[in-house]
């Protein structure tokens, strides 16, 4: 293969062809489209097969397992999934009897890849998961009425197993491109994401469960209910608008690694390795980390995604209640020098209740707060941005409304001890106003006080956990953890100010002896004297 050179590929360019080179090199990848373009080729020939393009195209996972015990791989996932590579090709690269030439590999390349309204991306996303299930043999109700830029209308409506499964492929396509060196023999099992607090909030913001309270009935494998693809992309578009660019992602990753030629070689990770890495007590698990990721951008979400893929490294582990200690003190001697964005995250329930049967119905629930600065101790709010989040059993993001700044407060009993009239709360709150916090947690880290969003100007608004009502909710606290995403300088960062706070306590505790003088030419018995007799009259020394 590779017959044709970049030279041949440039000559006698018509309209159409600068058209779409000019969109390609947009993405950054027009040098990989040639050299990709000229090894897949045909030798002699100017065509690319639509089998070389398919094989460059494919995945090698084939086992999958769930992260969750709860929610299984359907049987028909592994199928569905090997059906990946022929149905991007037949969907958006044009081909015929001799091939596909440099302008058809070009157009299908930005169908896929170049930057469109969230909108649009997302119809690709369902054409590509509809024609993966028809080969798979799964039936689906959408219906398609698209140009070929994607600008129509899909219609129809997934059942939460298929939602599950679209969720999932989403997933793998951002795995593969993150970690594109899988080895292709590889025959270790691939763990998939936990996305049932996902599918809750799909459910609940389609209005197919009317109380957040009844989502803990709600069973996945059952196929009773229908969600308008309206409504999904509704919810898509508010809550996890970083899956429509998945397709993207995988496609600029597959074209690199064909140029490069090294799909092969120097295995980064595998899927054995991501299941070592997997660490089930943490309650930031790789579906939460992902959901989390695709609300936000920046350094902050490519590191949660990556933590989806491998999981979080345990050094970015900067506090945690079971092994630190619970306590404010504790939680700040762990937090204290830390200048970068942090993940909090609290589990917390108000109380257990029972069904009809009388089984124990668990109402542990989890939130979090994403601060892009470290924490400071004040006795008011500080920050430039956070986003809140309700984690589990429902996942929603809050982002900040752009009306108040009361992002984070954190304060802790002064170390020299004064008379206030007034003094200010002790412990740490995210939004509202003192008094009125939407979240606040107590010095102890044993209650944690979260009220309705009317209260809170900071954040948008939104309950934080099932069936919250309009008054104040104290919960009990289960654990508290809090993780590092500022990257190995914050960790430095942190280290170098923690050593620096030894010494100066080392030297505070230390006395130097020779400091002082003889008692009785020191001012401190000149004191004592006068106090014991104050009219005893004394003549100064000359």
């Amino acid at each position: 293969m590779g017959a044709s050179s970049s030279s041949d590929l440039g000559s006698a360019q018509s309209p159409e062809q600068q058209e779409e080179e000019s969109l390609a090199a947009s993405t950054g990848s027009l040098p990989y489209l040639r050299a990709s373009f000229s090894k897949l080729s045909s030798p002699d020939s100017t065509t690319i097969p639509l089998s070389s393009l398919q094989e460059a195209l494919s995945i090698s996972i084939s086992n999958f397992k769930s992260e969750s015990e709860l929610l299984q791989v359907p049987e028909k996932f592994s199928e569905l999934l090997s059906h990946l590579s022929s149905c991007i090709a037949s969907l958006f690269f044009k081909t015929t009897n001799e091939g596909m030439t440099w302008v058809d590999f070009l157009r299908g390349f930005n169908r896929c890849s170049v930057t469109a309204p969230v909108s649009q991306s997302l119809n690709k996303h369902y054409q590509l998961f509809s024609a993966m299930c028809h080969e798979a043999g799964i039936d689906t109700k959408l219906e398609f009425d698209l140009g070929e830029n994607g600008t129509g209308k899909v219609t129809g409506s997934l059942v939460p197993t298929q939602l599950v499964m679209f969720l999932w492929m989403c997933w793998v396509l951002m795995y593969s491109a993150r970690v594109p060196r899988q080895s292709k023999d590889e025959k270790g099992i691939l763990v998939l994401p936990d996305v049932s607090h996902l599918c809750n909030s799909a459910l609940v913001s389609s209005g197919l469960v009317g109380d957040d309270g009844d989502i803990l009935k709600v069973d996945f494998s059952a196929d009773d209910k229908e969600i308008p693809v309206q409504k999904l992309q509704s919810w898509v578009l508010s809550t996890v608008v970083g899956i429509s660019h998945s397709l993207s992602q995988y496609m600029q990753q597959k074209i690199q690694s064909c140029a490069a030629s090294e799909e092969n070689a120097g295995e980064s990770a595998s899927a054995s390795d991501s299941i070592t890495k997997n660490c089930d007590t943490n309650l930031l698990t790789r579906g939460r980390a992902w959901a989390v990721s695709l609300s936000l951008r920046g350094a902050s979400r490519d590191q949660l995604m990556n933590a989806s893929f491998i999981g979080m490294d345990n050094d970015d582990l900067l506090y945690r209640s079971s092994l630190h200690g619970k306590g404010l003190s504790r939680f700040w001697s762990n937090v204290e020098g830390y200048n970068g964005p942090i993940l909090f995250l609290i589990s917390a329930s108000l109380s257990n209740s029972s069904d009809a049967d009388n089984r124990i119905i668990s109402n542990k629930w989890i939130i979090g707060v994403l601060t892009e600065q470290g924490f400071e101790n004040r006795d008011t709010y500080f920050g430039s941005s956070a986003y809140l989040f309700a984690i589990d059993p429902i996942f929603r993001a809050f982002p900040p409304s752009g009306k108040e700044k009361n992002y984070v407060y954190c304060h802790l009993h002064p170390t020299v001890r004064v008379y206030q009239a007034n003094p200010k709360p002790i412990g740490l709150a995210f939004g509202g106003s003192l008094g009125n916090e939407r979240i606040s947690l107590d010095e102890d880290f044993a209650k944690v006080v979260v009220r309705h969003h009317a209260v809170d100007k900071t954040y948008q608004p939104g309950p934080l956990f099932p069936s919250q009502g309009f008054l104040p909710s104290e919960a009990e606290i289960f654990e508290v953890e809090v993780w590092g995403l500022g990257g190995e300088s914050a960790k430095r960062q942190q280290d170098v100010f923690k050593k620096r706070e030894n010494i100066f306590t080392e030297q505070r505790r230390k006395v130097d002896l020779k400091t002082f003088g003889n008692w009785e030419d020191s001012p401190e018995k000149m004191m004592m004297d006068m106090v014991s007799d104050p009219n005893r009259v004394r003549r100064e020394d000359r």
